[in-house]
C-alpha cells in the first residue's frame, strides 16, 4: 500500500497549524493513521477530547495508554469548535480515548463539544465516536443524545472470538452491539449509528460476515471495514494483508445485510471521508470500495 506524502499545495500546513493553535488533538495523529496527508490535505481532521491519555490498553491502537492526570479541559469544546470553523467544515467528527477515571466517562464534555459545534457551525453535521461508557450506559446515553449528534459511533473493532484477545477484560462483543442497539432506543430522533470493522488480526472472512450481521441485526446503518497495520513492535502483530478483492467481498456482503452504507477497503477507516458515508446512506447510493 502507498500513500501520498503531504505537500505544501494542500491544505495540509493549514490544518496542522489550526491544530496547534486550537492546543488540540486528532487521533489522525494520536493513532499514526495512515490517511492524514490526503484528509488533512482536503482540509478535514477527526478531533480527539479528553486529553491523550487512554485508560485502556487494546492490542491494535497506538493511542498512548495510562491515567490521566487532569480532568477534561472545559475551554476544549470552544477551541475545538473555533478550529472547525476556521477550516469551514461542514461535517465535523469527534472522537476520544477512553476515561475509565471520570465518573460519567467524559459523556457531560461530549455533550458540551456537540453543541459548541452546533452555535458556531449550525449548518454542519456532527458526528461522534465514542467510548463504551463502561458501567454508566444509560446516563451517559442519555447526556450525549440530549445535545443531538447526527450520527452516533461505536467501533466493534474485530470478531467475537478475537474481541477478549484484542481488546481486553473491560470490553465486551455483546455489550458492544447492546450498546449501538440502545442508541437508536434513547433518541428521541433519527440519528444514524455506524461501527468499524479491522481486519488482519487473524479473523476469517466468515467471521467478518457474521460480526457485520450481528451489527445489521442490531440496527446499525454503516460499517466501515479496513485493514490493520501495526504501529509499533508492541502491538499485536498483523497476520495478513486482505486482497482488496476480499474488501469487495465484504462490501456485497454488507450491501446484501441490507447497511445503508459499507465502506470497504485496505485504508479505510471509521472517520475516513465520513461525509460521503452519511452522504450514501442518505443518497440511497450504499456501498464504496476504496
Amino acid at each position: 500500500m502507498k500513500v501520498r506524502a503531504p505537500s505544501a499545495n494542500t491544505r495540509y500546513f493549514e490544518v496542522k497549524s489550526l491544530v496547534r493553535e486550537g492546543q488540540l488533538h486528532t487521533i489522525c495523529e494520536e493513532a499514526r493513521c495512515p490517511n492524514i496527508a490526503e484528509c488533512w490535505g482536503r482540509g478535514t481532521a477527526t478531533f480527539q477530547i479528553l486529553g491523550d491519555v487512554c485508560t485502556r490498553a487494546c492490542r491494535y491502537c497506538f493511542v498512548h495508554s495510562g491515567r490521566p492526570d487532569a480532568p477534561p479541559d472545559p475551554l476544549e469544546p470552544l477551541r475545538l469548535a473555533q478550529a472547525a470553523a476556521q477550516m469551514q467544515l461542514d461535517h465535523v467528527v469527534v472522537t476520544s480515548v477512553d476515561r475509565d477515571d471520570l465518573p460519567d466517562r467524559g459523556a457531560a464534555h461530549y455533550a458540551a463539544t456537540i453543541r459548541a459545534l452546533q452555535r458556531k457551525l449550525p449548518e454542519a453535521r456532527v458526528e461522534i465516536l465514542t467510548p463504551d461508557f463502561l458501567g454508566v450506559e444509560e446516563e451517559a446515553l442519555t447526556t450525549v443524545l440530549a445535545a443531538r449528534p447526527d450520527v452516533f459511533g461505536h467501533n466493534i473493532e474485530t470478531v467475537r472470538r478475537l474481541h477478549p484477545r484484542m481488546r481486553g477484560a473491560k470490553a465486551s462483543y455483546e455489550k458492544a452491539l447492546w450498546f449501538l442497539q440502545r442508541v437508536k432506543e434513547v433518541a428521541d430522533y433519527p440519528v444514524l449509528t455506524k461501527s468499524g470493522i479491522i481486519v488482519g488480526l487473524g479473523e476469517s472472512n466468515d467471521e467478518v460476515v457474521e460480526t457485520m450481521r450481528d451489527l445489521r441485526e442490531h440496527g446499525v446503518d454503516v460499517v466501515t471495514i479496513g485493514q490493520y497495520l501495526q504501529p509499533s513492535p508492541k502491538h499485536a502483530t498483523i497476520d495478513r494483508w486482505v486482497h482488496p478483492d476480499e474488501f469487495r467481498w465484504f462490501r456485497e456482503q454488507g450491501e446484501a445485510l441490507g447497511f445503508g452504507s459499507v465502506f470497504s477497503g485496505p485504508l479505510v477507516r471509521s472517520s475516513y471521508r465520513a461525509d460521503e458515508q452519511r452522504h450514501a446512506v442518505e443518497t440511497g447510493r450504499g456501498a464504496v470500495a476504496y
